[in-house]
């Protein structure tokens, strides 16, 4: 599939937002009044990576006026379920970090998980898609991106309530590295997957050996532009290695072994958001549309 920026801007920054919240509602929990400024700033900064999500979705929409329509199917489409409860999310996260109360605080925690779901199904519900129609896929969404919000949530920790700066590196480090590899076993399984179908088939011709030399008149349609990213295998191999060093070992680092400052906490998140672009992109590159096998080269 081609990767859409703005759609990986959307799925990255949200996911981020969401596990800064998750991680603001945990502390305000264990440590109540005491940790206020904490969790304010956070609802703050979490609102703000929703919104600018949101806003990059809708480069990602050819009549950006007619985005209302998208929630209309909410019966049957996760597209349709995700626009109708990620703003919800968003005006309880703004009610939450005003009021402190904990029951739209709870709320909003079931509207965040929610929101993964609806997020990952998206994916995830494609049968004809292998590499996304998996478990792995709605559960990556959720570590990636609580991983990524507990690593921001470290930063603000240090400028707004530094005792607990280490109790959350470590529950960043933890997270992250279960998502490593939670991702890595997904790569795994998607390398040993095979088509379930091939060029014969989907042209009706039973040779062993067929060569396509033109896409004929379909040559830089539709299908060819929003099926295949029309990158190099080794593109996708290294933004696949980018992704596996920037999105754990190198923030892992930082925020074990790296100073302990507000500047190492920050390149920490900074690098492993760097890496989930990466991840996301591969994501999106690695889903083998079933209609390239015809569509797939160009004289």
């Amino acid at each position: 599939m081609r990767p859409a920026w703005s759609v990986i801007l959307l799925t990255t920054l949200i996911g981020a937002g969401q596990g800064l919240f998750l991680a603001a509602f945990s502390v305000d929990l264990l440590k109540g009044t005491a940790a206020r400024e904490f969790v304010l700033a956070s609802c703050a900064v979490s609102l703000g990576l929703l919104v600018a999500g949101l806003v990059a979705s809708f480069f990602h929409l050819g009549h950006p006026e007619r985005a209302w329509r998208t929630a209309t199917q909410w019966r049957t489409s996760w597209l349709s379920r995700e626009v109708i409860v990620l703003p919800a999310f968003m005006g309880s996260v703004a009610v939450y970090g005003i009021s402190g109360s904990p029951l739209v605080g709870s709320i909003a925690v079931a509207l965040c998980l929610l929101l993964f779901v609806c997020t990952g199904m998206i994916y995830a519900c494609l049968k004809f898609l292998q590499e996304w129609h998996s478990p792995f896929t709605l559960l990556n969404y959720f570590l990636l991106g609580t991983a990524s919000g507990l690593t921001l949530a470290v930063p603000l920790a240090v400028l707004a309530y530094p005792p607990f700066a280490g109790p959350l590196s470590l529950a960043a480090f933890a997270m992250g590295g279960v998502a490593w590899l939670a991702r890595c076993a997904s790569l795994l399984r998607n390398a040993r997957l095979r088509p379930k179908s091939t060029l014969a088939s989907a042209i009706g011709i039973a040779q062993p050996h067929i060569v396509q030399k033109a896409q004929g008149f379909m040559g830089g349609s539709f299908n060819t532009r929003e099926f295949f990213h029309g990158r190099p295998d080794r593109v996708v191999r290294a933004a696949r290695w980018t992704f596996l060093v920037l999105a754990f070992p190198v923030p892992a680092w930082l925020l074990g072994w790296g100073g302990g400052s507000l500047q190492a906490y920050g390149a920490a998140f900074a690098i492993q958001f760097a890496g989930l672009l990466a991840e996301r992109w591969t994501f999106f590159a690695e889903a083998r549309h079933p209609q390239n096998l015809y569509y797939q080269s160009m004289a």
